[in-house]
């Protein structure tokens, strides 16, 4: 079976947060856990999202994760600070990807890449609907495909 690659070298990231791995975060062999990455991953898309007045959902429509691949490429350890860059690319008519690069800034170590595919839906019609065309208009940068 082929290995994942992601590759975000020309990917522009238009947004970054700090986090802390806290000692809950780790597994038995004494790095981040992947579960806890995950968590850390849907935390930063949360907080891209929020800080760009994006409502992840509310009572009629919201954004929903279709898939979620993350290549790992460093340890991680206990109160390590990392630095998530997040983007968006891949628009299409339902939705698109958020990436995201996952660093530490304390000695420039890449620790994982990801990216998060997403639709929009309507909870009320139990449905995927196209993307809003103010989601499109937040980011004119991404080459939108219909």
């Amino acid at each position: 079976m082929a290995r994942l690659q992601l590759d975000f070298s020309q990917q522009q990231f238009c947004y970054s947060t700090h986090m802390t791995v806290r000692s809950t975060d780790i597994n038995a062999s004494n790095h981040l856990g992947n579960d806890a990455m995950i968590s850390m991953i849907s935390e930063a898309r949360a907080r891209f999202l929020y800080d760009f007045g994006i409502r992840e959902a509310d009572q009629a429509n919201g954004i929903i994760v279709t898939d979620l691949a993350t290549m790992y490429r460093a340890e991680s350890h206990s109160r390590d600070q990392l630095l998530f860059e997040v983007g968006v690319m891949d628009f299409n008519r339902y939705g698109g990807d958020i990436i995201f690069r996952i660093t530490r800034p304390a000695d420039s170590t890449l620790i994982a890449l990801a990216k998060s595919g997403f639709v929009f839906f309507d909870y009320q019609q139990n449905k995927v609907v196209p993307m809003p065309e103010a989601f499109r208009a937040t980011f004119p940068e991404v080459n939108c495909l219909d």
